[in-house]
């Protein structure tokens, strides 16, 4: 009998025994291990038998040897192949945590070069992203090595394969995965341009992330609690579910703190002018206009430093003050049927102090009209011809505590991404990259940003200007996916009839103020009574007209607007020429 015959004859008897007597055919397998050392169907029978049996010490160091001494079987890579699955697997079942098990019984450096030749032997590109990313994580040593050109193929993957969202599998893992451990390793020296084309790229993946709207909402997995989800920091909790990632691996928690915490390491590897400890956004934006008043007196390349940080720095607080705003005033265009029962509120003028006292002492109506129409003239006093800066007077919003909870931290976040806004194109160096962002964001096609700028518009009272973007928005709204839901397509189309109105009413346009309300009045529902029981009246607002306080937001809803568009066609009854 052959050599070949010999080894075979050995194994087949072991194998026959293993149900049997165990140890016998152990006994068996060792004879032929000492007789024919370098056979590997013996060594890959032992290991089977104590891989079968779980037997972890056992099986690892049996795996090392086959793995040191028969390195180019593929028995053993396949081997290789279901461990680190098993690594990279989200599940906690016995079989997948002996595999964990067997594979930490291996020398680290054997874990290493493992790693490292399994990942040389994937062709699909996640595939092998996300075992160098395992490797990086267990061996940081590695970072420095192969942390950039991994960060540079995800990159290169996601224009490869024309992702048309940045929220995708390949950016998901370079921002959250690969990009700390970069950043976060002193070792890896990284010039300043590609630091800041890395931030570029996080913050457009995390803002897209947070900021995705109904039309994605199809890809969630179950529903949350209404707690949860009532507070925007906390949609992240929900199951959203990235094309070509697992739900665990499409999870991510507190998103704004990433983004922040990566805004600050990339600041300091600049060299930033940096605060220590943790500051809240006023601070930032207060620092960054301090910054601002003499960036013009460093020379280029410390301009250009300081630049990035005003303009990366403002334009986080911009978009995270401006969705938290949105988000309270419009929550179902985030959160959908998941939204809680609140009902969504539009900025409008405040015209009920314009009207309110005509009619309370009809003996002083002549006076009363003309003190009305000085008013009126002092009201317009923000128009779009007068105040061309687009930097309106101080202007009180009003809110009723019913209608927002939160009312002071929605306003303050108004507030502070107004500033914001108002800081990135106070300088033109600060414009220009701002918008050169902007444009490779394609900012312009995102709805809830332009429902933000309407607002802010309208606050400054450039009232031309808010027309144009009402226009702007109902192109957005049409745009949308045919499957979006219709009642949140009448809404929207609801709050741009009632904001072109009051802007029309603003410019002292009339007509076209009450055919904006008769085409909303015609597609509004009006809420049905129930029995006898009285409707509630809205709370009313003091007829004294104060200084500054002539905005307000209201809720968008029937019983809210139809009283609101009474008083702004009796308004235009009394300004009509």
């Amino acid at each position: 009998m052959s050599a070949q015959g010999d080894c075979e004859f050995l194994v087949k008897r072991a194998r026959e025994l293993v149900p049997g007597d165990l140890w016998a055919a152990k006994a068996w397998l060792i004879t032929a291990r000492s007789l024919y050392p370098a056979d590997f169907n013996i060594q890959y029978e032992m290991y089977t038998i104590e891989r079968n049996a779980e037997r972890t010490a056992s099986a690892g160091r049996l795996l090392y040897d086959m793995f040191v001494n028969f390195p180019d079987q593929p028995a053993v890579w396949r081997e290789i192949s279901v461990i680190t699955s098993a690594l990279r697997n989200d599940s906690q079942d016995k079989q997948t945590q002996f595999l964990r098990g067997l594979f930490e019984t291996l020398p680290g450096r054997v874990q290493c070069e493992m790693l490292l030749k399994a990942t040389e032997q994937c062709f699909n590109t996640l595939e092998r992203a996300e075992m160098l990313l395992l490797l990086l994580r267990r061996f940081p040593e590695t970072v420095v090595q192969h942390g950039v050109g991994l960060g540079e193929t995800l990159l290169d993957a996601e224009s490869i394969e024309d992702q048309e969202s940045p929220v995708n599998c390949f950016r998901k893992l370079f921002v959250c995965d690969v990009l700390p451990l970069i950043i976060n390793n002193p070792d890896v020296r990284l010039p300043a341009s590609l630091l800041y084309k890395y931030l570029n790229k996080a913050a457009e993946f995390y803002i897209n992330y947070v900021t995705r709207s109904t039309q994605t909402e199809s890809q969630y997995q179950g529903s949350q609690d209404s707690s949860d989800i009532m507070s925007p920091s906390k949609r992240s909790s929900q199951k959203y579910v990235i094309d070509g990632l697992t739900e665990k691996s499409s999870q991510i928690t507190d998103p704004w703190e990433r983004l922040f915490k990566i805004l600050s390491v990339v600041g300091m590897r600049c060299e930033w002018q940096m605060d220590k400890g943790r500051r809240s956004f006023g601070d930032i934006l207060h620092r960054m206009k301090d910054l601002c008043r003499y960036i013009s007196n460093f020379d280029s390349d410390a301009h250009a430093k300081y630049k990035n940080q005003v303009v990366y720095s403002t334009m986080l607080v911009f978009f995270k003050n401006a969705f938290q705003y949105v988000s309270n005033i419009q929550p179902s265009l985030f959160q959908g049927p998941n939204a809680p029962n609140q009902a969504p509120l539009v900025l409008l003028e405040d015209v009920t102090n314009i009207y309110g006292d005509t009619d309370i002492d009809r003996n002083k109506h002549i006076h009363k009209k003309r003190k009305l129409a000085e008013g009126r003239e002092k009201t317009m006093q923000s128009s779009d011809d007068e105040d061309p800066s687009g930097k309106a007077r101080s202007r009180h919003i009003t809110v009723n505590k019913a209608d927002l909870a939160n009312s002071i931290e929605v306003l303050e976040s108004f507030k502070l991404a107004r500033e914001s806004w108002e800081l990135l194109y106070s300088l033109e160096s600060l414009d220009k990259e701002f918008t050169r962002i902007c444009l490779s964001w394609k900012t312009d096609t995102w709805l809830w940003l332009r429902i933000f700028l309407t607002d802010m518009i309208i606050y400054q009272g450039q009232y031309k200007k808010a027309i144009s973007s009402l226009h702007h928005l109902a192109a957005l709204q049409g745009s949308h996916s045919p499957q979006q839901i219709t009642g949140q397509g009448s809404l929207e189309s609801q709050r741009a009839l009632i904001q072109l109105a009051t802007c029309h009413f603003a410019l002292g346009e009339y007509r076209q103020t009450c055919e904006k309300v008769l085409d909303l009045v015609c597609c509004i529902s009006l809420p049905i009574q129930e029995g006898g029981k009285v409707q509630e009246e809205q709370p009313k607002v003091k007829s004294k007209f104060r200084k500054g306080s002539d905005l307000k937001l209201w809720p968008c809803t029937s019983r809210a607007i139809m009283p609101y568009c009474l008083h702004l066609l009796l308004a235009c009854f009394k300004f009509f020429p």
